[in-house]
């Protein structure tokens, strides 16, 4: 729907956006690891002044079993603003809800009534296959132009995965985004550097070589994805890959700069084939002729436990993985948070200094070994997955389920949902809110969206 001014959560800069009034309600999807009944998006209060604090306080149900949401994302966002943006006057209204294994698209309307939404229209996975050649949606972003879909494979469950479109308005299915993908064949998350024509995307693997679980034979033998590919962005072309060498397996989250002007990001890998350890890279321009580059900055080891504690994927290792299975950067560019699903830790840096992070805080919840209890539970299973940062990077709401094949391997008792909230300390230092503690029974809950746009939402186009 169009406005007569631009969207009000819509925001020229990051810093803009970050004295923005605080989120009062949360979106989260959930699944049915049975795949029996249909999963949901619910809505939670996030208005410490109200009775209904950190409850569900709205729900709606798919129209069909077996979909697994995973990640989803807005219509629309601060990129409309952009100086060469053909949409400023669109809303920030729906939220565009991809199921991972049924490759169908949900489009939910959260207006009039943000506790009540509901669904306008479904993509069904025939349309996405015979526009795109793509199946299996994943991530999902809000462009200057259009909704930019990601993709892992295709019907088939193979190789090449990538990016499609979507209409901003109608949500019609335009096609796919590359017209030259050079080398690049796996596909996971994508971002871009607006100010500089740059998209950016990383790699998984096929759904294939993912939806079974993790496989032993191609995680050893480094076939899941290890590298990072830059992009120009207006041509759609592949410019060059930034590979990390074949023992760091899954490069998957990215998160850019959010000062425009920038032309830094980081980017999660969750484990090493070498040690067990996890880490992040930071890809950046540099040289005199202008190429990429990419280092890495952040290492989190393995912890040493006895086999009688670990799963079977685990025990002749001796150790558990932190397994980095996500990352968000705050909106002044000041802090990176690291969430870690075996351990269970979720990591505050510095990184003032890009190339210098510095820890400044850790809490630990749940975890392989550890279990550690939050304040209003006993001890927790399943480990700080998700996580979703507050645009004034003060709110951090993490939920603990993967992806269902995967969870029955590191938690293999059987995962039990919940979602959590930490409060950031601008200064550095991260605390559990003993307040905020919500659990699913037969769902798993999965990404976090918050009202209004969050810190992983947006992109910028002005200083």
């Amino acid at each position: 729907m169009a406005l007569w001014k631009p969207d009000p959560t819509f925001y020229p800069s990051a810093r803009m956006a970050m004295a923005a009034p605080p989120e009062s309600l949360a979106y989260v999807v959930t699944f049915d690891p049975q795949r029996q009944k249909p999963d949901a998006l619910c809505a939670i209060d996030l208005d410490p002044k109200q009775s209904s604090y950190g409850k569900i306080v709205g729900r709606v149900e798919m129209e069909k079993s077996g979909d697994e949401l995973h990640h989803f994302g807005w219509n629309a966002c601060s990129a409309a603003l952009c100086p060469y943006a053909p949409h400023p006057h669109i809303e920030r209204r729906y939220l565009i809800v991809p199921g991972l294994r049924s490759s169908r698209i949900y489009v939910i309307d959260t207006k009039p009534y943000a506790r009540n939404p509901r669904i306008v229209r479904t993509i069904e996975p025939e349309e996405i296959a015979s526009k795109t050649g793509y199946s299996r949606p994943h991530t999902i972003h809000c462009g200057p132009d259009a909704i930019y879909v990601s993709a892992l494979g295709n019907p088939e469950g193979d190789g090449p995965g990538g990016i499609f479109l979507l209409d901003h308005e109608s949500f019609d299915v335009l096609g796919r985004w590359e017209v030259d993908r050079g080398p690049q064949q796996l596909a996971y998350d994508f971002w871009w550097h607006l100010g500089w024509d740059v998209a950016v995307t990383s790699e998984w693997g096929t759904p294939n070589m993912i939806e079974n679980g993790v496989n032993p034979d191609l995680l050893l033998g480094g076939k899941y994805g290890h590298a990072v590919h830059i992009w120009d962005l207006r041509k759609r072309r592949h410019l060059q890959t930034l590979d990390m060498g074949a023992e760091n397996q899954m490069a998957l989250e990215l998160r850019p700069a959010h000062d425009p002007t920038k032309q830094y990001g980081f980017c999660g890998v969750v484990i090493s084939t070498k040690d067990l350890s996890a880490s992040i890279w930071l890809w950046h321009r540099g040289g005199n002729n202008g190429d990429w580059k990419i280092q890495k900055v952040i290492e989190i080891p393995a912890e040493p436990a006895h086999p009688d504690q670990l799963p079977p994927a685990l025990k002749p290792f001796k150790a558990v993985p932190p397994l980095i299975t996500d990352i968000n950067l705050s909106l002044d560019d000041k802090f990176l948070y690291i969430s870690c699903y075996g351990t269970g830790d979720l990591h505050q840096f510095d990184v003032s200094d890009p190339f210098h992070p510095k820890k400044t805080g850790v809490v630990r919840l749940g975890g392989i070994v550890s279990h550690a209890q939050h304040p209003k539970s006993g001890p927790l299973n399943g480990g700080s997955q998700m996580l979703e940062l507050s645009r004034d990077g003060k709110r951090i709401y993490v939920s603990n389920s993967l992806y269902g094949a995967w969870d029955e391997q590191f938690y293999p008792e059987g995962l039990r949902g919940w979602v959590a909230k930490i409060d950031a300390n601008q200064a550095g230092g991260l605390a559990v809110d003993p307040k905020f503690f919500l659990t699913f029974e037969g769902e798993r809950p999965h990404q976090i969206r918050l009202e209004g746009g969050d810190a992983s939402s947006d992109s910028y186009c002005y200083p």
